[in-house]
């Protein structure tokens, strides 16, 4: 799937203590939400076309992370991404209506002091990561064919399989389908730049009003070996976003385990770390 002209966002703190664990939630004390539970913001991680923005080199690789130059705490973020196309009336945009999902790494860099969310995010080519296979969106609402996916992820290193995000519900997520979109539908037309966030309306508008956007939509939360262990070269990053009608959590850990990746029949991610 090419999307090299396709905008790409991501969803902060859509997973209850993902931002704690990340050592994260110190930099979002300023923005309000409507909720407590509510997510914090939308963060740009690709902008095709903005030549002026580190932003405008595609980031994403559906076998490699490349990891970046002087960084030593880098981590996965398995996450599900969704492929919304979007609709506008006038310049702002009206609804986003989704295509299609499948396994996402926000991989991020934790970096103390950041300005901004999006500089964690995209460092370079093969910074982040989507499976390149996708499961069509019947209707992104409950009843819909997201309803029975989970989302998986491990560390291979040396051999060893570490599961490194706590195996979760889609279902588990804060704010899921039409509560989801309706929020980041307002996030793209009003979001301020403020604190760690930008305005995102600002950067649509420079791009005269794209099409499509990949939008990853919150990252679980670790286990304790994911929350003290870092990517290293030469391990082996994995995402799973599998149906619990077709696999048990042990059924996954069992294959990734026996890195029999080519006998899992969902979105997969499988990323070198070089």
């Amino acid at each position: 799937m090419d999307l090299t002209n396709v905008l790409g966002f991501g969803v902060a703190g859509n997973f209850a203590g993902h931002l704690e664990q990340a050592g994260e939630a110190a930099d979002f004390r300023a923005i309000r939400t409507a909720e407590a539970k509510a997510p914090k913001a939308v963060f740009p991680f690709y902008l095709p076309g903005m030549s002026d923005s580190f932003l405008s080199v595609y980031p994403l690789s559906s076998d490699t992370i490349r990891f970046p130059e002087g960084a030593d705490n880098l981590q996965i973020e398995p996450e599900v991404g969704v492929l919304f196309n979007i609709n506008y009336a006038g310049d702002s945009v009206l609804s986003l209506s989704a295509e299609c999902f499948g396994a996402y790494n926000d991989c991020s860099i934790r970096r103390p002091g950041a300005r901004k969310i999006s500089e964690k995010k995209n460092w370079g080519e093969c910074s982040k990561g989507f499976s390149d296979v996708t499961v069509p969106v019947d209707r992104f609402a409950q009843g819909g064919v997201l309803d029975s996916y989970r989302i998986a992820s491990f560390l291979i290193r040396d051999g060893q399989c570490h599961a490194y995000g706590v195996d979760s519900a889609v279902a588990d997520y804060s704010y899921m389908y039409e509560k989801l979109t309706e929020w980041i539908v307002d996030r793209l037309n009003n979001q301020k730049d403020e604190g760690p966030v930008e305005d995102i309306h600002s950067y649509i508008m420079k791009l005269s009003r794209p099409a499509r956007c990949l939008i990853s939509i919150g990252a679980t939360r670790y286990t304790e070996f994911g929350s003290t262990n870092y990517l290293k070269k030469g391990d082996l990053s994995v995402v799973a976003v599998y149906s619990s009608e077709d696999y048990s959590p042990s059924d996954i850990s069992e294959l990734v385990s026996g890195q029999k990746f080519s006998e899992i029949r969902c979105p997969l991610l499988v990323q070198k770390v070089v």
